[in-house]
């Protein structure tokens, strides 16, 4: 009776101790898991942050680029204008010029 007590407690204890082994594997591989699960998260969010960062830029350049190309614009257009107004302001002190030294 002894013995068969003693054997009973025996495979009581390798049960237990087989089964806290299988918890063990699989909460090492639940664990396991669960980091490749979040480094592929995390690869995929740098790529696309990698992406939107891209994306942002090129817009920002694209943006750059005609405000650019509207700014040489009114440039230009300022520039003849200025010119023209030169041209006219030159004739006029010229006649005003030829006016006064007429009139002495």
């Amino acid at each position: 009776m002894i013995n068969q007590i003693c054997a009973a407690e025996e495979d009581s204890r390798q049960l237990r101790a087989t089964a806290q082994q299988s918890a063990q594997d699989a909460i090492n591989g639940e664990e396991s898991a669960g980091r490749e699960k979040v480094a592929s998260t995390l690869a995929r969010a740098e790529t696309e942050i990698a992406h939107l960062t891209r994306m942002s830029d090129q817009k920002a350049t694209q943006h750059a680029m005609e405000l650019a190309s509207s700014t040489a614009n009114r440039l230009a257009t300022l520039r003849a204008r200025a010119e023209r107004r030169l041209n006219s302001a030159a004739q006029l002190i010229f006649e005003r010029i030829v006016n006064a030294d007429g009139g002495c």
